[in-house]
């Protein structure tokens, strides 16, 4: 039974308002995934890239910090970065964290940051550094 089921042709239904209204929700939902999507990758391209080792010694320093696990020199190190110029892909509040870069003759932090964003913080899955304060980052790469 189950198989003559299965191998039945298709009968022709009538269209249905409900029907069309839930054919066009699932498409306006999979374009405004395919536009997140699209986005996030836009603003994944426009962010050069940056070997590990041409950072400054300090950059390096603090991204070792990092994947040990602190401690860290700043008491708002490891705090939640909120993304809010939107110069990184879109994630979930608390998927990005900040760090401070030491900047040499500085009385304050400075503006070099490195930005880590993952579900563990001493394995992050990609990590950011800006020189401006979040102006504009950097992906670090091995």
């Amino acid at each position: 039974m189950f198989l003559s089921r299965l191998f039945r042709a298709p009968q022709k239904r009538p269209t249905s308002v409900v029907g069309s209204l839930m054919a066009i929700c699932m498409v306006s939902v999979c374009l405004s995934t395919s536009t997140s999507w699209a986005r996030e990758a836009g603003v994944e391209a426009t962010i050069s890239v940056v070997e590990l080792k041409q950072l400054p010694p300090e950059a390096r320093q603090t991204h070792a910090l990092i994947h040990s696990g602190g401690p860290f020199p700043y008491r708002k190190d490891g705090t939640v970065f909120g993304n809010r110029e939107r110069l990184l892909p879109d994630r979930s509040r608390g998927f990005y964290r900040e760090y401070t870069v030491a900047t040499p003759g500085s009385r304050d932090r400075g503006a070099r940051r490195i930005v880590c964003g993952g579900k563990q913080r001493q394995t992050p899955e990609r990590c950011f550094y800006s020189a401006d304060h979040y102006a504009s980052f950097k992906r670090i790469v091995q």
